[in-house]
This record gives structure tokens, sequence and C-alpha cells, in this order.
């Protein structure tokens, strides 16, 4: 069971051994996975890396979910996407939660100044999180600023209308919804608005002109890098170019693990998977859990709050991110059985005109009514791919091809199940994007 004072005071921030020590105890999946780490005298490196898809095994219910640590009673639910609709649920104790959100909307002093007007348009209901997070975060900044908690299912002239009524001067939300607003408007545009602040999705290059266009005067940036089930990753500040971050300490243990050794990477600039290590959650326990995204560090070992650079998704990755939706790569794997029997299969993302593309390759010998069906399987277990493929923002294609052009890791043989080739912008090259936005 919790201790009781963790259900009354603000989540603490433990030492990485209370941690092990109470998740070894209290969580059956934990204690399982530690069965060879001794009690003394281990290292951070010395824990095995979680397995997304044991971890999450039995979340569905939550009633015999054997990563919690205690039964649910005094907590808060979310969804955390997922292809069959149930999706996979991750909690929080109503402390941790408060934690949460207040760690993250501290961080949003580095962008947001007193008086600031702020509509919120991520989006809320069917247990999705990001419209509570962003209003909780914004509701416990020391900075004072103003909350409009519009949501993301405004209609774009409405909006206008509202922008102009409060004289709200920032807008938050996903990429996919600030473009689909720029772009409603024509060539409308919105001066008042001073900052554009993202989240949930990567920004690309012709997105980021796209906006410059219809709010001339908007500074561009994260909102922050957290997830409901990996909970604080980054924080965004002001001299952090795109897709870079600071790591939330103390709350947070960031690294950066090659995919093919699983050594810890320590220097500057090689890319590995991001690995996160959340020291406030108890009842929930994340402890080197893989989120599924690329980075590379971007500073010296040692340096306080170092920054780091995410650089698409790794091809290990549990969950994929697409237009403003999730899909998981064992969902698409347990489809493809369904309905074709066991098959070699990989995904090709790619990103042009304000479209990410989703290419499915599988080695099969499949007809055009066999990828009409898988076609149609996909969209049916994901309600939000029908309104994504008939704006425009998504694109799903089926190939066939044979084993042999599969795309293999050339250093291991191993096949790449996930190939991110979207134009992610990086150092230097916003940089000289942002000299060549119109003013």
């Amino acid at each position: 069971m919790l201790r009781q004072e963790n259900s009354t005071a603000d989540a603490a921030v433990l030492s990485l051994k209370q941690l092990v020590e109470f998740a070894r105890r209290y969580s059956p999946y934990y204690a399982q996975l530690y069965q060879q780490i001794p009690s003394s005298g281990w290292q951070l490196c010395d824990l095995p890396l979680v397995d997304p898809g044991d971890y999450w095994k039995g979340s569905c219910s939550l009633t015999h979910w054997p990563a919690l640590t205690a039964p649910i009673s005094d907590a808060i639910v979310f969804k955390t996407g997922g292809t069959t609709g149930a999706g996979k649920l991750s909690v929080y104790t109503r402390s941790e939660w408060r934690a949460f959100v207040t760690r993250f909307g501290r961080s949003l002093a580095n962008h947001l100044n007193p008086g600031d007007r702020v509509a919120n348009l991520f989006f809320a209901g069917d247990l999705y999180s990001s419209f509570l997070f962003i209003h909780g975060a914004l509701t416990h900044m020391d900075t004072p600023i103003c909350e409009y908690p519009f949501s993301g299912m405004m209609a774009p002239q409405t909006l206008i209308d509202q922008l102009n009524q409060h004289k709200i001067n920032v807008l938050a939300g996903v990429p996919a919804k600030l473009l689909q607003f720029a772009a409603s408007i024509g060539e409308q545009q919105l001066p008042g608005i001073t900052l554009l602040l993202f989240g949930s999705e990567s920004i690309f290059a012709e997105q980021l002109l796209l906006l410059k266009q219809t709010f001339p005067n908007a500074r561009i940036a994260s909102i922050g890098c957290a997830g409901v089930d990996s909970g604080l990753i980054g924080a965004s500040t002001p001299e952090c170019l795109s897709g870079e971050h600071r790591v939330f300490e103390p709350d947070t243990i960031v690294e950066i693990i090659d995919e093919v050794t699983g050594e810890s990477i320590i220097e500057e600039g090689r890319t590995g998977m991001l690995v996160v290590t959340n020291l406030t959650r108890k009842l929930m326990p994340l402890i080197r859990y893989p989120v599924g995204d690329l980075a590379a560090w971007r500073e010296p070992s040692g340096k306080p709050e170092r920054k780091f650079v995410l650089q698409g998704r790794s091809s290990l990755g549990h969950r994929i991110r697409i237009a403003c939706s999730s899909i998981f790569p064992d969902e698409i794997d347990a489809l493809i059985t369904e309905i074709f029997g066991k098959q070699q299969w990989q995904i090709i993302l790619s990103h042009q005109d304000n479209c990410d593309s989703l290419t499915l390759c599988i080695a099969f010998t499949g007809s055009d009514s066999d990828a009409d069906t898988l076609y149609h399987s996909l969209q049916e277990r994901d309600r939000s791919f029908p309104a994504l493929l008939e704006t425009k923002q998504l694109k799903i294609i089926v190939e066939w091809c044979s084993q042999d052009e599969l795309i293999c890791n050339p250093r291991t043989g191993k096949l790449q199940r996930v190939i991110d080739r979207r134009p992610y912008i990086t150092g230097e090259e916003e940089s000289d994007r942002y000299q060549k936005l119109p003013a």
C-alpha cells in the first residue's frame, strides 16, 4: 500500500534507490524484472530497461495490472492512446498529478509574461489528458496570466471573434490544430498573437512558414516535452532550438541509450533512444522506460538540466505519433497477423505539404482488396483517422514487397520496424530557417 502521507501531500522527489526498493517490494512487475538485481551495490545502468509491451499488459482494466504498487482508490486515470479503441491506461495519485502539473507550470514561466492571455486549444474528452494537463499547468503557474480554456473544438471564425474580443495574445495547442486554424482563415493575418506554444507533435519547415504567415509577430516554441505515460521529460526554454529541451531535474533522470549495444551514451551529438526514469511516481513507477523517441545530447556531461534534442521516432519505439494521433506497432502487428497470418513488415514515415504519410510495407503477396481490408481496419480501430484522412493531414499507404526489400539495420541485420524520414528541424538549420521567414 502507498504510505498515508503521500495521499495528503504533494508527491516528493525520491532517490533512485528509494524508488527501486519501493517498486520491487510493491509491484509484481518490478519484483520479477529485478530478480537478478542485488539489494545494494548496483548502478542505474545495471537495471534492465522496461519492455513497454510487457509493462502495459493488464493496464486496460487496472484491476490486475502487475506494474501498479497499490489498488486504485485515490487516483486520476487517463488513456495513453492506441489503435484498438481501448488504449492503455495511465494512472496518478491526485498528489502525483498535482506535482506533475505544478512542476510543468513553473517551466512555462520561461515563455509567458505577466498579463499574457492564453487560449488553451488542446483536446479533451474520452480520458484524453492534454487539455486538462495544460489547464492544470497554467493554473499552477506563479506568473499571473489569464487562461481561456476553449479546447480544440472551436470553429475557426468563432475562435477569431473570441481572440479579438478578449485580446488574447498566446495560442497553445497541437501543431495540427494551429495549422488547420491558419489554413482556414486564408490570407488573413493575426498580428495580435505574439506567441504560439505547441505540444504533442513535432513541427516541420513548411509548417513554420505557414504559421509565420498567419501570425507574423508570433514567436513559435515548444510548450515542453512530457507524456501522460512517461511524465516529465524536458522543459522548453527560450534559447532552445526546434526539438531541444532541458532535463526536468531533479524530478526526472533522462538517458540516451544506443539501440544496438544498449550502452548509455554520454557524448554530445550521438543519437540513441530516449529513456526516462520518473522519481515522483510511486503508484505506477517508471524506471528506465523507453519513451519511443530518438535523441542526442546537446551539452557536455555534468551540466545541470542538460539539453538534448529530439530526432524522430525510435525503431524500437512502442508508440508512433503521426498527425495528431498515436499508433502502436504491437497493435499493427496483431492486426496484420489477424488478417494475413504472421508476416514481416515495417512502417516508413514521411512528411510533405503539411501531410504525414504512413507507408506500411508487408512482405506478403497480397491483392488490392487485401490492402483495402487492412486500410479500412486501421480506420475502424482509430476514430481520429477518418477526419485526418479527409482533411489531408494523414495519408496511409499499404504496399506489398518481398522480404529482401525490407530495410534492416546495416550493423546488426535486424529488421527496422519504424523508419522515420520526416524532416525534423534541428540545431543551426532552424536558425537559418527563421532568417528566411517573412517579416
